[in-house]
């Protein structure tokens, strides 16, 4: 998979798939117990969800945890092209 994230804000991320913004990345919590949730932004059904969604959001314990599942997400500055 080709994703990539794009820094919106500090804790924030759209999931871009060849592209296409498809989901979310945010940062919930302080900084020392936050977690992250990915989400889809349609509800697709499970057959037409992009790998690795097996459902519409997905929470992770930190960003490098995310990126991994992610297929190793790179990360892009604001305004930098996709």
């Amino acid at each position: 998979m080709a994703y990539k994230l794009s820094r919106l804000a500090p804790g924030s991320y759209d999931v871009l798939l060849h592209g296409v913004i498809i989901a979310s990345l945010v940062q919930s919590g302080r900084t020392d117990d936050a977690t992250w949730t990915a989400e889809l932004l349609l509800d697709l059904p499970p057959g037409e969800r992009p790998a690795p969604f097996t459902e519409p959001e997905h929470t992770f314990g930190s960003l490098e945890e995310a990126q991994r599942w992610l297929g190793d997400a790179e990360i892009r500055g604001a305004g930098e092209d996709a």
